[in-house]
């Protein structure tokens, strides 16, 4: 395909070039991650300036910076890639393209792993029950991984919770509050404590706070970094961390496991989420399903 003329028009061959150097801030790391030679990616990024009449890069012998105009690139190529990654996604879900004889009305719904047992059900069971109800299907999630499903186009509504999830960009509906727990190991002494403070939890000799990624990036400290919920649940049992999670995640706890009451933590709020933009009558009837409960 040829490249845009104007200077305000974008290939996303181009955004994917851009982006791979970005990131990388190396053009043989790109050249490499893209699957492509050195020298024509280099071009097609001096080309992409040319035309845009801006310097996106500042290049020197160890690699390559970004500028102003590269930050504002790279922050506004993600958002557009993504939406257009989504529209394919959804679009082809729209058609049951995306499976073998799959339905042609069917939606995703992205969750957190583990989390909202109770109110999924109630909600699947009752949406189940509606005239033309589209087929569900549920999709598991790690911690924050909810919303960069809904971006790309992977989901179709989430159920997210605030604070931990942002609901910027999307529209919500809020569903249900409840309190927090710390999970402890069920023979470390403070589990015989009828409540707990978040202070006291955070500063446990030899039991760190376990520590969930967010956008690819784990926070600092000394708790394990968790990729899964099976995993955190067996470092729990071991004695090797504690964790902070809604009141509803008592419903996978195991035996070994004790779930106390924090005093001071506040109040998470789930919210059913979907893309702004969104025009599908099944999201609509399941929003007002969930929003019915």
């Amino acid at each position: 395909m040829d490249t845009p003329d104007t200077p305000d028009a974008l290939e996303t061959r181009e955004l994917r070039y851009f982006l791979a150097v970005a990131e990388e801030l190396h053009f043989g790391r790109a050249a490499e991650r893209l699957g492509m030679a050195q020298p024509p990616l280099s071009r097609a990024i001096q080309r992409l300036e040319r035309r845009l009449g801006v310097s996106l890069l500042q290049r020197n012998r160890r690699g390559v910076a970004l500028t102003d105009a590269g930050e504002m690139l790279l922050h506004e190529g993600r958002a557009a890639l993504d939406a257009t990654t989504a529209a394919a996604r959804r679009t082809r879900r729209a058609g049951g393209a995306d499976r073998p004889g799959g339905s042609r009305n069917r939606l995703v719904l992205a969750v957190k792993a583990g989390a909202f047992h109770e109110l999924l059900h109630k909600l699947l069971d009752a949406y189940a029950a509606e005239p033309d109800a589209a087929e569900i299907e549920v999709l598991p999630s790690g911690t924050c991984e909810q919303e960069e499903m809904l971006r790309d186009g992977r989901a179709d509504a989430a159920l997210m919770h605030k604070p931990f999830n942002s609901l910027a960009g999307f529209d919500s509906e809020e569903l249900m509050t409840e309190g927090q727990i710390a999970v402890l190991p069920a023979g470390h002494p403070l589990a015989a404590h009828r409540t707990l403070s978040l202070a006291d939890v955070s500063n446990i000799p030899g039991l760190p706070l376990a520590r969930w990624a967010r956008n690819g990036i784990y926070p600092p400290g000394p708790g394990p970094e968790i990729h899964d919920q099976t995993q955190l649940a067996q470092l729990i049992a071991l004695g090797r961390t504690v964790a902070v999670f809604p009141d509803s995640a008592r419903t996978w706890l195991w035996a070994e496991h004790t779930a106390v009451p924090l005093t001071d933590a506040p109040p998470v709020v789930t919210h059913i989420a979907w893309p702004a933009h969104s025009r599908s009558l099944a999201l609509a009837r399941l929003v007002r399903t969930a929003t019915r409960l």
